[in-house]
């Protein structure tokens, strides 16, 4: 079994595959003081929590926007899997080959969610991922990483709502019953859910003008609060929740691994 381990800046998602097959996935908040001894304790619980034992683990992948974590995680999985991860950084294969100016400065989950959707559902094609930050990607026909966009994420946009504003409470991100909001709470989940929606259908209508490609051009969603705005919007073709660990897979598979 493959064990994919994404660290992203709010949570850790990790996903088991057997084969091509991701049989289990779950969840870890992102704590940057945890030692290698603790990470080893949560993901053992996890994973015979499932039926899955260290041993069953034969090779183990990370992709990381956040360095400091870097260290303890992987050895946890030397000292406990007895196993040295592969860490998606410059220098691996990717099957993506990035054109921008500087192409150090695109992070692995980029990287990774680039080569799920090409590796998936192929190119030319707009990966749009709702995390800690909203990122649009656009890669062509020939896996080559064109331009990217960032954009504040929808708690980013909620926390500064709440924490700024000093009448306004925290609340659930949901999409409300009806934009036409007639109290605070829904008139501010209102603001954030069509708001995202509104920005990812001008984003993407303007990627796509811009490129001028002849092909069409797909558009896939993945992340979180990415199952709120997808079926909102038919400038969404897929939403896939597990494409980043997908495309952690396909990276494996490109590496001469013994």
């Amino acid at each position: 079994m493959l064990l994919a381990i994404d660290v992203g800046n709010t949570n850790i998602t990790v996903g088991v595959f057997k084969g091509k097959e991701i049989v289990n996935t779950f969840r870890l908040t992102t704590k940057q003081s945890r030692t290698s001894d603790e990470y080893a304790i949560h993901l053992s619980g996890m994973l015979l929590q499932n039926g899955i034992r260290f041993q069953d683990i034969k090779d183990v992948i990370i992709s990381s926007v956040v360095p400091n974590v870097m260290h303890s995680l992987g050895s946890a999985i030397i000292k406990y899997f007895n196993l040295v991860p592969i860490v998606v950084e410059a220098g691996i294969k990717t099957g993506i080959k990035v054109v921008t100016e500087n192409p150090r400065q695109i992070g692995a989950d980029r990287i990774v969610d680039a080569a799920g959707a090409c590796g998936i559902y192929g190119g030319p094609v707009i990966v749009i991922d709702f995390g800690t930050a909203t990122t649009y990607d656009l890669i062509d026909k020939d896996g080559a990483f064109l331009a990217g966009i960032t954009a504040p994420g929808i708690r980013i946009s909620a926390k500064a709502l709440w924490e700024d504003a000093a009448k306004l409470p925290e609340i659930e991100i949901k999409k409300p019953e009806s934009i036409l909001a007639k109290e605070t709470i829904s008139s501010m989940q209102a603001g954030l859910v069509y708001g995202q929606i509104g920005q990812t259908e001008y984003i993407i209508r303007k990627i796509k003008e811009e490129a001028n490609m002849d092909e069409p051009i797909k558009v896939v969603a993945t992340g979180g609060l990415g199952s709120i705005i997808a079926p909102e919007t038919d400038a969404i073709d897929v939403y896939d929740p597990n494409l980043t660990l997908s495309g952690m897979r396909l990276i494996y598979e490109k590496q001469n691994r013994k």
